[in-house]
């Protein structure tokens, strides 16, 4: 018997068990014991698996949401054995997440990996855009350029704007990747303009409603589940100030401070700081205007102070990766920087894997 196993399943159990105030632990014990001797692995039931993925998320070190896991909607797919299928749940996940605009927090799992046999989706994100390689330059997102030109070696052509929506990819067990089109009616997007400032709407800029990650591994009772996509709602400086500022993604302050008359000459004139500012001022007054779903950083650093103390009244210690807590945006001016977290990956959890077309088997 697979003893390792074993110990994580029972370590979760009794975890679920007594959370849940659930009798009969040791009778679910001894049946995953005889499966896994039998099987050589076992199967979780819904509630276990609903449990995991949301006590995955509030043992998730990175995210500063976690006051609301306990809220997660979870789509059982296991049942799932085809891209088709795959495709089908996850626009199904799309138009439940979205809600118009109402952004529910949701998670859908697929079958756990089991030997040579998994899902995987390609994308890091169900939506995101393209980035293509210009002279000079690149169009669109810098993230998504070799994502970007595994797409197109797999058929797909773009239109070749900065806002071209990537395809969804995906791979079952060892067979060749299939990527499908996301319909645009199941993408909501929000243009970008600014409360004071008319000219910004004249940038072109938009982002998307729903951060939707879909490359990470879930793991419970020793259980990995490869493909079990994700999504709470965006804080706008996740926008504002890394998607569309840094200097490795769309790099635009430059841009929004040379419309603001700032003088980018001089690093004193701290143009970036205050460009910084009304890029995320014009990220959450579009969300808002539109009706979208969104939480700025100064809220959601006081919701984590929420989730801090709710946690300490259940005798649970708060675990978290304080440069990721912290926001990139005025972070002195939250609890969180004056802080500190341990940094214990518990389980269960998700965890990072090798993009899957990194290693796809028909390129090696």
């Amino acid at each position: 018997m697979n003893t390792d196993l074993y110990k994580k399943a029972e370590s979760f159990i009794r975890q679920f068990h007594q959370e849940k105030k659930l009798v009969g632990v040791e009778e679910r014990l001894q049946s995953i014991k005889k499966e896994i001797r039998w099987e050589g692995s076992y199967t979780h039931t819904f509630p276990e698996l609903e449990y995991g993925a949301k006590v995955a998320w509030r043992n998730s070190n990175r995210c500063i949401g976690r006051l609301f896991w306990n809220s997660l909607k979870v789509f059982d797919a296991r049942d799932v054995n085809t891209e088709e299928g795959v495709r089908e749940r996850m626009f199904d996940h799309l138009d439940y997440a979205t809600n118009g605009g109402r952004i529910r927090s949701t998670i859908t799992i697929f079958k756990p990996h089991c030997g040579q046999e998994q899902i995987r989706i390609w994308n890091h994100q169900l939506v995101r855009y393209a980035g293509y390689e210009e002279k000079g330059g690149v169009k669109g997102d810098p993230a998504s350029i070799e994502f970007t030109r595994r797409c197109q070696q797999l058929g797909w052509k773009g239109k070749g704007t900065s806002f071209d929506i990537l395809p969804l990819v995906v791979q079952i067990d060892e067979g060749t990747p299939k990527w499908f089109d996301i319909p645009s009616e199941k993408v909501l997007e929000v243009p970008l303009r600014h409360p004071d400032f008319d000219w910004f709407q004249q940038l072109g800029l938009q982002w998307y409603a729903v951060p939707l990650i879909s490359d990470m591994r879930l793991e419970i009772g020793g259980i990995d589940y490869t493909a079990a996509p994700f999504n709470g709602f965006y804080m706008e400086t996740e926008i504002g100030a890394r998607n569309l500022a840094d200097e490795s993604r769309y790099n635009l302050l430059p841009v929004v401070a040379e419309a603001m008359g700032l003088d980018t000459n001089r690093n004193s004139s701290l143009w970036r700081d205050r460009a910084l500012i009304e890029m995320n001022q014009a990220v959450l007054f579009s969300y808002q205007a539109d009706g979208v779903s969104l939480v700025d950083h100064h809220t959601a650093a006081q919701q984590f102070l929420q989730f801090e103390k709710k946690e300490k009244v259940c005798s649970r210690e708060v675990t978290g990766d304080w440069t990721w807590l912290i926001p990139p945006l005025s972070p002195a001016s939250t609890h969180i920087f004056h802080s500190s977290c341990v940094d214990r990956m518990d389980t269960p959890n998700y965890t990072y894997q090798t993009a899957a077309y990194e290693k796809n088997p028909s390129e090696e």
